[in-house]
């Protein structure tokens, strides 16, 4: 299961890789920081709605190990 599935696995912070609901079809992935977790369920199919630093939203795919400061 992909790691960005599961909502413990993110938090505020963290650099994360996402989909943003445009790009669902190419699957092109989009980098930030995570501002806020918007789904409220723990595990999502398609990854976990987040909002970015910069105001982005879209489904994580991919969790960097560097944790930003």
């Amino acid at each position: 299961m992909n790691e960005g599935n599961t909502r413990k696995n993110i938090k505020p912070g963290l650099s994360v890789g996402i989909v943003l609901k445009q790009d669902q079809r190419s699957g092109k992935i989009t980098q930030g920081i995570v501002n806020r977790i918007l789904t409220n369920s723990s595990n999502h199919p398609h990854g976990i709605k987040v909002q970015l630093e910069d105001g982005q939203v879209g489904r994580v795919k991919e969790i960097h190990t560097t944790v930003a400061e």
